[in-house]
């Protein structure tokens, strides 16, 4: 099949495959003669366990490893469950972020009253204070979804 056949029947964007393939997450597909890429079912089952993983937040490296791993079936799996203790511990830290995150947010909505007009918001006046205040103060750690890398 063809790439844009590949990227209807797993879902996926086009440059999304093509990232995976520069990635080597994807192995390169065939070429016909007239040097379009070819793929097969192996190609949408990987890009199936590649979008699973994705969807479970991993990152890159992460679901390089595995695919390594299952690539090597007689391998001993302890890294496997390794790598998955160590992403837990990244999701239970994002937890822990996201709840400071909402008792923030909770006490910043707190700052207003109803019926108020924008002049006299409590909760863009806080804002306001906060910005200003943050330009004096280090930026804190993101809390972006997958930025945390494995080291294997």
């Amino acid at each position: 099949m063809k790439i844009g056949e590949l990227a209807v029947l797993a879902n996926t964007p086009v440059e999304t495959i093509r990232f995976y393939e520069r990635e080597a997450l994807l192995p390169p597909p065939g070429r016909t003669a007239g040097n379009y890429r070819v793929y097969e079912a192996v190609h949408v089952e990987r890009l199936a366990f590649i979008r699973h993983c994705r969807s479970l937040d991993m990152t890159l490296d992460e679901i390089q490893v595995l695919l390594r791993l299952r690539d090597a079936p007689a391998q001993n799996c302890i890294e496997v469950k390794q790598l998955l203790d160590e992403h837990i511990g990244h999701v239970a830290e994002r937890i822990r972020e996201l709840r400071a995150l909402e008792g923030q947010l909770k006490a910043l909505r707190e700052q207003c009253r109803d019926g108020t007009t924008a002049r006299d918001c409590g909760i863009l006046k806080e804002l306001s204070r906060e910005a200003d205040a943050g330009k004096r103060r280090p930026k804190p750690a993101s809390h972006v979804r997958g930025v945390h890398r494995h080291g294997v």
